[in-house]
């Protein structure tokens, strides 16, 4: 009787750590996704504008973009760079752009960046709001051109 009460308690001792084992697993996982979409997204929130008109356009739009996205106020907007305040709530995002001339055609590139409070803990670890930040900017940073392309003419 108590063989089989030490062989069950194994088991299930067995059973609970092998279910934490996969669980920071799979949360692991979820963050090196997460990581690699981050970059990805980063990486698809510039877009080139050829001419003053249609880079002054699509200044305009991405200004308007990170109004609708952002839960603060915009801080600076000027012909180079846009920010949004610091947020004061965890899980909150704070855009920014920039417009970097390229040439002497009037062309742009533009890119949006976006960062969130809370998201990264000491060392870079996974912060607090890591997943409901990280999704947030994905979603934006990727919509971003696309937005653009579907309010300026020619973008």
């Amino acid at each position: 009787m108590k063989k089989n009460a030490a062989l069950a308690l194994v088991a299930v001792v067995s059973l609970a750590l092998t279910a934490c084992s996969t669980d920071k697993e799979a949360q692991a996982a979820r963050y090196a996704r997460h990581e690699a979409d981050l970059v990805t997204a980063q990486r698809n929130a510039a877009v080139d504008c050829s001419g003053t008109a249609q880079c002054d356009a699509a200044w305009v739009q991405t200004k308007r973009y990170i109004e609708l996205h952002s839960n603060t106020s915009i801080t600076r907007a000027d012909a180079f760079a846009i920010d949004t305040d610091v947020p004061s709530s965890s899980g909150d995002v704070a855009f920014s752009a920039t417009r970097v001339a390229k040439g002497t055609s009037g062309g742009a590139t533009l890119t949006l960046f976006a960062q969130c409070r809370a998201m990264y803990g000491a060392n870079d670890e996974k912060g607090s709001d890591y997943d409901e930040c990280a999704e947030k900017i994905i979603k934006t940073q990727n919509g971003y051109v696309a937005f653009l392309n579907s309010h300026v003419t020619g973008q």
